[in-house]
C-alpha cells in the first residue's frame, strides 16, 4: 500500500497554546486498517461490492469489532446489525456518535462510509492510549445498510437507532426477499429491532467524517469541507405493463414495448433537472427488462427515478415532475406505467454549534476550510431527527463515488480524521462538556 509518513510522523503531537499537547491520529494505521478493510468484498471487477444486510458487511463488521478489541475498546452489534465501539469503563456522561456505514453499493469504492468509521475507530483508539477522558462518552458506529443496494431501504440501521424503521415490512430486495430474512442470517435479530432504538435524548450529537463524493474541493484546492446542510432525496419506483410479443412477426406500430417506453422514461427523468431546472439532479439507477431477450419485445420494465433537492419544495416538485414523465409516456406509448414513491429523506441542515467547531479545529491545524452542502444522503440526516449532526468532508480525486476509482490522497485522509479528532476535543471544552448543547438541535 501506498503510505503517508511514518509512525512517529502520523502520531505526532501537536502543540496547544491552550495546554498540554494536542494527540494526533496515526496515519499509517489509519491506512493500513483502511486498505485491509477495502479486501472484505473487493470486486473482482474492480472496486468493493459489500451489499448492506449481506455477509460481507457482516465479515466487515466483525473484522472490525476485532481491531477495536485488540486496541482495548469495547465492541456491541445491536439487533439492526450496526456495531458500536466504546471506551471500556463506564459510560462518562451523555453519547457523541462518530461513525459511518461499511456497506457500499454494486463495484463501489473502498472508502465511501469505511472512511468514516476506520476514522472514528482511530480517533478512539487515540484517545483511549493517551488516557483522554472526556466530560461525555464518545461512541464509534457503523450504521448497517446506508446505501440500500441489496434490500431496497438505505438508512436501515440509522433509522432502527432513531427508531424509524415502521416500514420495513416492505424492505426487500429485487426478487422480493425481505429485510427481516438477512437480519437473521447476518448477525442481526428481527424479532428484537425495536431494542435498536435508543431512548430519546440519549445521543448527545453525531459527527460524521465523509469523503466529498464531489469535485468542489478538489478544484477549489481546499482540504477541509464543513458541511452546511445534506440533500434530500425521493426515490419512486416505476413498473411499465406493456405486451411481450414477437420481435419478427409484430408490426411496429402494433407494439407496445415496455422497454421503449422505459427508455422515454428515462430521458423524461433527465430533462426534469438537466433541462427544467425543477430540483437539483434527476437520476434513473436501476432498469430491468423482461423477458429480456434477443426476439422478443419486451412485456415489462422496471425502473428507480431518484431526485435530489436540499429545497423540501423543490424535492417535492422534483417527485411531482416524475410523476408527470410516467404521465405522458402513458399517453404517448399506450403501456401501463405505475409509479410509488419507496423511500426518501427529508433535506436538513447541521448544526451550527458542531459546525463552529469543525471550522475552530481546522483552523488549528492550519487547514483551508470551504463551507458546502453534500449532495449526497447519509446517515447523518436520519440522525438529526433526534440529535445536532456535524459532517467533515475531504476531497475525492476527481469527484468520482460509488465505482472502482473512488480514491482520496492519503494524506488528505490523515488530515480529515485529525480534524475529526480535534473536534472531539474542541467539543468537550465547550458548552459545559456537553456535545449536543450548542445553537439548538436541527429540527
Amino acid at each position: 500500500m501506498t503510505q503517508f509518513g511514518s509512525p512517529e510522523d502520523t502520531a505526532r503531537r501537536d502543540p496547544s497554546p491552550a495546554g498540554p499537547p494536542v494527540p494526533r491520529v496515526d496515519g499509517v494505521r489509519l491506512l493500513e486498517v483502511l486498505e485491509r478493510l477495502g479486501e472484505i468484498g473487493a470486486d473482482p471487477g474492480g472496486g468493493v461490492t459489500r451489499l448492506g444486510l449481506g455477509p460481507l458487511e457482516e465479515q466487515a463488521r466483525t473484522w472490525l469489532a476485532g481491531v477495536g478489541r485488540s486496541a482495548g475498546l469495547v465492541p456491541r452489534t445491536d439487533p439492526a446489525g450496526n456495531l458500536f465501539l466504546r471506551l471500556p469503563g463506564p459510560a462518562t456522561g451523555p453519547v457523541l456518535l462518530i461513525g459511518s456505514h461499511v456497506d457500499t453499493v454494486v463495484q463501489g469504492g473502498r472508502l465511501d462510509g469505511a472512511y468514516g468509521v476506520v476514522a472514528a475507530i482511530e480517533v478512539l483508539r487515540v484517545l483511549h492510549a493517551g488516557g483522554v477522558r472526556l466530560p461525555f462518552d464518545p461512541v464509534a458506529v457503523a450504521f448497517s445498510n446506508e446505501e440500500g443496494a441489496l434490500v431496497q431501504l438505505p438508512f436501515f440501521g440509522s433509522r432502527a437507532v432513531c427508531g424509524q424503521l415502521a416500514d420495513r415490512a416492505g424492505a426487500t430486495d429485487r426478487s422480493g426477499r425481505g429485510a427481516d430474512a438477512y437480519l437473521a442470517e447476518h448477525g442481526g435479530d428481527p424479532d428484537r429491532l425495536a431494542e435498536a432504538a435508543w431512548p430519546e435524548g440519549s445521543i448527545a450529537a453525531y459527527l460524521e467524517l465523509h469523503i466529498e463524493q464531489g469535485p468542489v474541493l478538489e478544484r477549489a484546492g481546499i482540504p477541509i469541507g464543513v458541511v452546511e446542510g445534506i440533500v434530500g432525496r425521493t426515490i419512486v419506483d416505476i413498473e411499465v405493463l406493456g405486451q411481450a410479443q414477437h420481435a419478427g412477426t409484430t408490426p411496429m406500430e402494433a407494439r407496445h414495448d415496455a422497454l421503449v417506453a422505459a427508455a422515454e422514461l428515462v430521458l423524461g427523468v433527465r430533462r426534469i433537472a438537466a433541462v427544467d431546472g425543477v430540483c437539483t439532479t434527476a437520476t434513473v439507477g436501476f432498469l430491468r427488462a423482461a423477458p429480456n431477450v434477443t426476439n422478443t419485445v419486451p412485456g415489462t420494465a422496471r425502473l428507480t427515478a431518484e431526485v435530489r433537492d436540499i429545497d423540501p419544495a423543490r424535492l417535492t416538485a422534483g417527485e411531482a415532475a416524475v410523476r408527470a414523465v410516467c404521465a405522458e409516456v402513458e399517453r404517448r406509448t399506450g403501456c401501463r406505467v405505475r409509479c410509488a414513491v419507496s423511500s426518501g429523506s427529508a433535506p436538513v441542515a447541521t448544526d451550527p454549534a458542531l459546525r463552529r467547531a469543525i471550522a475552530e479545529a481546522a483552523d488549528a491545524l492550519g487547514l483551508a476550510r470551504l463551507a458546502l452542502p453534500s449532495g449526497a444522503g447519509h446517515d447523518a440526516q436520519i440522525v438529526a431527527s433526534v440529535a445536532p449532526i456535524g459532517m467533515i468532508f475531504v476531497p475525492s480525486t476527481g469527484g468520482i463515488s460509488h465505482a472502482p476509482a473512488e480514491d482520496t490522497p492519503p494524506e488528505a485522509l490523515v488530515r480529515g480524521a485529525d480534524v475529526l479528532l480535534r473536534t472531539v476535543l474542541r467539543l468537550a471544552t465547550t458548552a459545559g462538556g456537553d456535545p449536543g448543547r450548542g445553537e439548538g438541535r436541527v429540527s
